[in-house]
């Protein structure tokens, strides 16, 4: 059956053509899937005829994988859910709710909540193989289509208040198939699909260049993030396994290009382990490193794994390696700690339903 979702509008319009039906269908279908209650099921789309809602229903799917399991945190900011695809394989994707301020009322929504972001997956599993991520321990088994891609966002968007951030930060690497990914982010935010500003959404490389040169040349102001987690070849090499096909000179100079041309900050995460990253000289080789370019450090402490070697960096390390990037002028977060006690690191949750 021909899922809906990885249909590009004049992929749409071809198809609505070959059937003899009027160019204003496709927008009346596009409301219905994205923007009018999310629909799934073809009979509800009321102003479209009988006939085409029974050839749509007879031919064609809107893919709405179901969700086998579902997990919240206490405070009910951070809720993460498995679909299961068509073949049985499982992706995980989160939402994350935001408060305006400390204090403000965890479950109103909208009101007392700024931001309500969703993490998606690219991949079933990751090629990139990082050691201290449960997807990278599990392995790699296949790329999702871009249907599969954006049904994640439309999942949560039934359950929730109006969306307001993507993060393409889930499982996969995104730019290992950067056409399918740019098609679902097409989709999104497509002002006559689901119309999220493309500011909105940020995509993170584990650095795979070829995908940062791509984005570069986009017009669509999509934000970029990098996963770095050491500032050296030697370390970056184990952690993340893909340096040693594009090291950080060949990174780095990419990011410098990439800044260059779309005079955009470009994020750098970096998960802190504890005494394998988070020494202050390694915090004083990231200035070094990051010196001078449009950028923003987001420390995260790492959200452990049971299968992994490498624990949290203590609190007061945390600190002492956020400072010394302040002190040297480098704009750093630490990143909000969401959702550790429901194992809403990337994997995790797919990994216990094994």
């Amino acid at each position: 059956m021909l899922d809906l979702l990885n249909l590009t509008k004049i992929q749409m319009r071809d198809l609505f053509a070959a059937w003899n039906e009027p160019a204003y269908r496709v927008a009346q279908v596009d409301r219905w899937i994205y923007g009018r209650e999310f629909a799934t099921d073809y009979q509800a789309m009321t102003d479209l005829p009988r006939g085409l809602r029974e050839r749509l229903t007879a031919e064609t799917i809107i893919g709405a994988p179901p969700a086998i399991a579902k997990t919240a945190s206490t405070d009910g900011l951070t809720r993460k859910v498995l679909l299961q695809l068509d073949d049985g394989q499982t992706i995980e994707t989160v939402l994350m709710l935001y408060p305006d301020a400390p204090g403000s009322p965890a479950l109103e929504e909208p009101r007392g909540l700024k931001r309500r972001t969703v993490c998606i997956s690219t991949q079933v599993g990751c090629p990139i193989g990082c050691p201290f991520c449960a997807t990278g321990q599990a392995g790699y088994i296949r790329n999702l289509t871009p249907g599969e891609i954006v049904a994640q966002v439309l999942h949560l968007a039934r359950g929730a208040s109006p969306l307001t951030n993507v993060v393409v930060m889930g499982m996969g690497e995104p730019f290992m198939k950067f056409d399918v990914t740019w098609q679902a982010i097409e989709s999104l935010t497509d002002p006559a699909r689901f119309g999220l500003g493309a500011r909105r959404i940020t995509v993170s490389t584990s650095g795979e260049i070829p995908g940062i040169e791509r984005l570069a040349r986009e017009k669509q102001q999509i934000n970029l993030a990098i996963s770095l987690h050491a500032p050296d070849d030697e370390l970056r090499d184990v952690l993340v396994p893909l340096n040693r096909k594009y090291p950080l000179r060949d990174l780095m100079r990419a990011v410098r290009a990439y800044v260059e041309q779309t005079r955009r900050r470009v994020t750098f995460e970096y998960a802190l382990m504890d005494g394998v990253n988070d020494q202050p000289w390694q915090a004083r080789a990231l200035t070094q490193m990051l010196r001078g370019l449009l950028c923003h450090v987001n420390l995260i402490p790492l959200n452990p794994t049971a299968t992994s070697p490498y624990g949290r960096t203590p609190y007061e390390r945390v600190r002492t390696f956020e400072q010394i990037l302040r002190d040297a002028g480098i704009p750093t977060t630490l990143r909000v700690e969401k959702g550790i006690e429901i194992a809403a690191g990337c994997g995790q949750l797919r990994q216990s339903k094994k």
